[in-house]
């Protein structure tokens, strides 16, 4: 006896397009936000680069001035608060020592060869406006409490990465023959709006697919803990995500530190560039919260990248040198290394600026596909319903084929 045919193909569609319609109207603003503030977040360096004179200084050939020099200036702009971080930037950038509290965000520039105070700059609060760091914490968090704003910017990206999925399902022609090809490829500028837009959205969401994931994994990565760890089990061959440990300093040794009278990060600063005389930039965490924290000073091999970086662990009383996985990135397997790249990846400058330029068309119709798609749906939805004529009436029919033989 045979079965009956069934319509599972039609109805894995419908479902499908139910998928992508309900979860893009969802989570279709906040994908707009996270997106557009991503266009505008991608050039930031170059941006800042040429409306910030000073963070640039005249090269010269002269060493640097150790960090607490750089500590002594900026605490003197800023009395009272704890510095957070200390950046080296390459021979001609300028130094700049950081300081982060629940509010804001405030960076003292210093120039590097004299420790010589060069600008101040406040993100909100009282002060200096910063623009990009008001962008980034509409990216990271929609400008809510982090608390709040990061955990809806992660389930609303990881509903677009299903909506790339259930998208590309629905762009999947039929049938393979040139209409279909030409609708699903080619943009038809000549047609109508309703066209246009239609296109726009199946098209380019189509040719963004690849770097659209790879946007969205790489933020994901940031959101929640339990997808950077699947993803390096995945990226790994099954080892699990080491803890982002620090070596402890040996606090038997604390009598060590007071018969000098260079400070212990002067001392592992030294030591550092001993080794990274080529290296592009240096970040370090000037203030040790804990008597067993090691000093670390981290060496960026690249300018305007993060990820070629080597990373430098100290006992704080021996200066003993201690080694972590993946402290090295020439050193490290390939999971560690996606895990360095995952910044510079997010941000397109793994690939220098023509990266960063494909990942500002990448987010900008990021941006564009919940504003098509919602108009596609809106369109639909005002279409007018096909009606049937009125049948005439008997009697009318009648008169009229009278009349017609008169």
């Amino acid at each position: 006896m045979k079965g009956k045919k069934t319509n599972n193909p039609s109805l894995v569609r419908r479902v499908n397009d139910w998928l992508h319609l309900w979860l893009g109207l969802v989570s279709g603003i906040v994908v707009f936000i996270v997106s557009i503030t991503g266009c505008f977040y991608a050039f930031q360096q170059e941006i800042k680069d040429a409306l910030e004179p000073w963070r640039f200084v005249e090269a010269q050939e002269k060493a640097f001035v150790p960090p607490s020099q750089l500590l002594d200036t900026a605490l003197a702009y800023m009395p009272g608060v704890k510095p957070t971080g200390l950046t080296y930037s390459n021979r001609e950038g300028a130094a700049a020592v950081g300081f982060q509290n629940k509010e804001h965000f405030t960076a003292v520039f210093l120039n590097p060869y004299t420790g010589e105070f060069l600008q101040k700059q406040q993100s909100i609060g009282k002060g200096e406006f910063d623009f990009f760091r008001f962008i980034i914490d509409g990216h990271r968090a929609l400008w809510l409490p982090y608390e709040i704003g990061r955990p809806i910017v992660g389930v609303c990206t990881l509903i677009f990465l299903v909506l790339l999925i259930t998208g590309l399902v629905m762009w999947w022609p039929k049938r393979w023959n040139k209409s279909n090809r030409d609708k699903s490829f080619k943009i038809k500028w000549s047609g109508s709006f309703k066209r246009v837009n239609y296109d726009l959205h199946n098209v380019l969401g189509f040719y963004s697919l690849l770097l659209a994931l790879a946007l969205g994994v790489t933020g994901l990565v940031w959101s929640f803990k339990w997808f950077e760890e699947g993803l390096y089990y995945v990226t790994s061959g099954g080892k699990e995500l080491p803890e982002h440990h620090h070596p402890h300093s040996d606090t038997t040794k604390v009598a060590l530190l007071a018969n000098n009278t260079v400070s212990a990060l002067d001392r592992a600063w030294y030591k550092t560039i001993a080794v990274e005389s080529k290296a592009q930039g240096f970040y370090m965490t000037p203030i040790l919260e804990d008597k067993d924290d090691a000093i670390e000073i981290i060496a960026y091999q690249d300018h305007g990248s993060w990820y070629n970086r080597n990373e430098y662990f100290y006992d704080q009383y021996t200066l003993e040198l201690f080694r972590v996985q993946g402290d090295r990135y020439e050193e490290a397997g390939f999971a560690d290394k996606l895990s360095l790249l995952n910044y510079d990846i997010h941000i397109g400058a793994v690939w220098g600026l023509p990266g960063k330029v494909l990942a500002f068309c990448i987010s900008l119709i990021c941006a564009s596909l919940p504003i098509t798609g919602f108009l596609v749906w809106w369109n639909k939805k005002k279409k007018p319903k096909k009606t049937t004529p009125a049948k005439k009436p008997e009697n009318l029919v009648v008169k009229n084929l009278n009349t017609a033989k008169v």
